[in-house]
Parts: C-alpha cells; sequence; structure tokens
C-alpha cells in the first residue's frame, strides 16, 4: 500500500467514525427530547404541534407561535404557556424541517412555502385567524402568512425580528457550506454535530447576551435537536436564503394591513436591528415599535410580558406598551453578560435594499 492509499483509507475511516459519532448523537438526541405535540400532514408535510384549547371562555383570540432559526415550538412555548393557557386557543409549532417536523417539498424551503404549509395546518385545525407571535426568523414566515394569507393574521407580533436585506448579506460560513448540495451533506453527516455541540453553550449565551442566559434554556428547550443532520441542513438552507427572499418580501410590507406589534432592543448581537425592527415599523402601516434599551435576541425569553401584553393589546385589552418596556428596561439595565465574548454586529456601513 503506497502512501496515498493509505491516507486516502485514513480519510475515509476519520469520516466513517464521525458518521458513527453523529448518528449516536442524533439517536441520544431523540430519545432525550421525544415529541411532546401530535402529528397532522398538510401540504404534503407530517407538522408536529401543539393545540391547547381552552376549557371555558377565552378571553383572547387565538394565537400562533412561530419560532426562530436554530429553535423549536418549545423555545416560545415555555416562556408564555403559563400566562397565556386557558385564556386563548394556543398553537404551538415546529416549522417544517425543525424539532420533529418533516420537511416536506421544496417549497418549504422558503419562508413563502413555510407559511402556506402553516395556513394549511390551521385550516385542518379549524382556526380561522389569529394573532401570530414570532422570533427572529420566525418573522420572515409571519409576514410571508400576512402578505400571502391575510385572512389568516389577526395581529402580528414580531419579536428580534429578520425581514430586511442586509449590507453584503452575509450568514456564518457554517450555513453556506450545510446548505451546498453535496458538500452540506457531507458535513452535517459527519462534522456539524460534534463541532456545534463543543459550542452550544457559548453560542447560546451570544443569542441572550448582553442578557443572561437562563440556566435551563439548552435542556428546557430541545435545542440540541438542531443538531441532528437533517434538522441542522434545514436550518442552514432557510438562514441562507433568508437574504434572498427578503429582497422580494422587504418591498410588499407596505401590503400588510394587520396591525403589528414589533418589539427590539437595542444590543442584538444577531440581526442588525436599526435594518430589521426598524423597517419593520416604518414599512407596515399599522405598525408599533417597542424599543427596549439593553436588550438583546431573546425578548421571549427576558421579557416574556412584554409578549402577553403585546397580544393583550392586540387582543384588544387597554395595555400600555412603552410604560411596560421601560420597566423592563430598568429591571436590565446592568446586565452585561457575556459582552466580551460575544460580536455585537455594530452599525451598518450601507443603507438596506427596501
Amino acid at each position: 500500500m503506497n502512501l496515498l492509499t493509505a491516507a486516502a483509507a485514513f480519510l475515509i475511516a476519520l469520516l466513517l467514525v464521525f458518521v458513527g459519532v453523529t448518528r449516536v448523537g442524533a439517536w441520544l438526541i431523540e430519545r432525550r427530547n421525544p415529541p411532546i405535540g401530535t402529528f397532522t400532514t398538510v401540504n404534503e408535510t407530517r407538522m408536529h404541534h401543539l393545540h391547547l384549547r381552552p376549557e371555558g371562555e377565552a378571553d383572547l383570540p387565538p394565537v400562533l407561535f412561530i419560532h426562530g432559526a436554530s429553535g423549536n415550538l418549545l423555545d416560545q412555548m415555555i416562556p408564555v404557556r403559563g400566562a397565556l393557557e386557558g385564556r386563548a386557543e394556543l398553537l404551538f409549532l415546529d416549522r417544517p424541517g425543525h424539532g420533529w417536523s418533516a420537511r416536506g417539498p421544496g417549497n418549504n424551503e422558503t419562508p413563502f412555502g413555510q407559511a402556506a404549509t402553516i395556513a394549511a395546518l390551521m385550516d385542518e385545525l379549524d382556526i380561522e385567524d389569529a394573532i401570530v407571535v414570532a422570533h427572529s426568523f420566525g418573522a420572515a414566515v409571519a409576514t410571508s402568512l400576512a402578505l400571502d394569507h391575510p385572512q389568516k393574521v389577526r395581529g402580528l407580533v414580531l419579536l428580534a425580528p429578520a425581514s430586511h436585506p442586509w449590507p453584503g448579506g452575509e450568514t456564518s460560513w457554517y450555513y453556506d457550506l450545510a446548505a451546498r448540495p453535496l458538500l452540506g451533506r457531507l458535513f452535517v453527516e459527519t462534522l456539524a454535530l460534534p463541532g456545534a455541540w463543543s459550542r452550544m453553550r457559548g453560542a447560546s449565551q451570544c443569542v441572550f447576551s448582553p442578557n443572561a442566559l437562563s440556566e435551563t434554556y439548552v435542556d428546557e428547550a430541545a435545542i440540541q435537536l438542531l443538531l441532528r443532520p437533517a434538522t441542522f441542513r434545514a436550518n442552514a438552507i432557510d438562514v441562507a436564503g433568508l437574504y434572498a427572499h427578503a429582497e422580494i418580501a422587504a418591498p410588499r410590507y407596505g401590503e400588510i394591513d394587520a396591525p403589528t406589534i414589533v418589539v427590539s432592543g437595542d444590543r442584538d448581537t444577531v440581526v442588525f436591528e436599526e435594518i430589521h425592527a426598524a423597517g419593520l415599523i416604518r414599512d407596515i402601516p399599522r405598525a408599533e415599535g417597542v424599543w427596549v434599551r439593553n436588550l438583546g435576541h431573546k425578548p421571549d425569553w427576558v421579557a416574556p410580558e412584554l409578549t402577553i401584553a403585546a397580544i393583550e393589546k392586540l387582543g384588544g385589552r387597554d395595555v400600555d406598551l412603552q410604560a411596560l418596556s421601560l420597566t423592563v428596561q430598568d429591571r436590565i439595565a446592568g446586565d452585561a453578560f457575556n459582552v466580551e465574548t460575544c460580536a455585537d454586529p455594530g452599525t451598518p456601513q450601507a443603507a438596506p435594499a427596501t
């Protein structure tokens, strides 16, 4: 056996080891984080969801929750379920390809396609319309739902949203790699899980920064489900395609007639709030902005009371969101967690294309 053949054999053996590690890791993750809801097939997509109906008379309209990138239905359910259950019909779901939902056909690779699948799920569950609460990437899906299926959206609550083109249109290298047809599949079947596992807590700290990462977040919200190969690749395709989607969707935001509340901090380490949140407040005719100083990318976990209050306001309650935001602001004013290790995207150097 010559040196070249030996090197090739070693590389193949190493890749097989990583494939084995990935398969065992994915199996363990699924054993520890089983589905908590039910499954319904719509648009050729097996959707995992938790549908909670009030036992008595509801005092709020139905509420639909759309999670962001790298998440699943637990990410939004945990902070708000206790305060809302029994008050409204609630629908928490795993977006296509995330959590325990199947990816389904190719159109689910775009926010418009995912919105169509979610609209079909609402029809299947006899939910005529709902207040739609969406975090981060979920805002791209929620606004797509409002644009293409306006009859389904009674109002929008958009938390730390991603919505507009940003300078350069860049994302993290591993999203671009994992989204590639051949190299991407090889990457997610070998290196993605062991590499990302070691970085998961640090990455989560940066999503929360400058606010404190909840000690229970990573395990309680089953963030490890992201590391399974098919889920990691679906998430990468979503994120890598966001810029192209935003170029199409952003010029249409003026068509959204639903009352909208946009909640954002000024210390977001994940998205440019000056582009996304500010752009939605500017472009959606009936939008109200709620800004909180020193708040990062997780208002749903750091300030769940703002999410609840926004839902109540869209449900007809007399709620002073601006006063509540000041209360939250005072509570987190001294937060400075992981600010030295988590990069702030800073101020965008070019105006967003809208």
